[in-house]
């Protein structure tokens, strides 16, 4: 089984991204559209034009590691946004693998942040 060692967000591209870039190219695509630093241990999902690829950035704390989807047939649903990111939360992502539409998530309790 495959783990991507989550010790961040996960950002949603939302806007598509060209197919081709690799580590260099993608980690680009962070720093300078997203406003992101790549290397914060976030995972950052990015999908092709015709919606049916689908790449994660990773930082793994020594390198980078990008996974690739590639569906047969159909296409991935990224849930739409205003801004050019989204912040999912993992379940999220593994609806967006699953081939599951992320409509919306209900507002739940976060423990407030002492200071």
């Amino acid at each position: 089984m495959l783990t991507l060692g989550l010790t961040g967000r996960i950002w949603l591209c939302v806007q598509p991204v060209d197919g081709r870039k690799s580590f260099d190219g993608l980690s680009g695509v962070v720093t300078t559209q997203l406003g992101r630093e790549p290397t914060s241990g976030d995972l950052f999902v990015f999908k092709n034009k015709r919606g049916d690829r689908l790449k994660i950035l990773a930082w793994q704390g020594d390198g980078f590691a990008l996974y690739l989807r590639r569906l047969e047939r159909g296409t991935f649903a990224f849930p739409s946004s205003a801004g050019v990111a989204a912040g999912i939360t993992a379940t999220q992502l593994a609806m967006i693998l699953g081939g599951v539409e992320v409509v919306r998530q209900r507002p739940r309790y976060q423990q407030p942040v002492a200071v």
